[in-house]
């Protein structure tokens, strides 16, 4: 029997509430920018230039949104 097994339920949620946004996601390793187009038990799915990133959840160091290059005036 096959089971899925959430490793991180904390991270998993999070990363749930930004699917469809632009986002960064900082691993040991590398730098992932794009859109947040899956989140799954065990991965994440980036899309950077028409393109998935799977990275492994044991991977993730930091996720959050990319900041927006629109500036508001007072």
């Amino acid at each position: 029997m096959l089971r899925n097994h959430v490793s991180n339920p904390y991270l998993f949620e999070t990363a749930t509430s930004l699917i469809g946004q632009q986002i960064i996601v900082i691993t040991a390793n590398n730098k992932h920018q794009g859109l947040l187009t899956a989140v799954l038990p065990d991965h994440i799915v980036v899309e950077s230039i028409q393109s998935p990133n799977f990275i492994r959840m044991e991977e993730i160091v930091w996720i959050t949104l990319k900041p927006s290059n629109h500036f508001f005036s007072a």
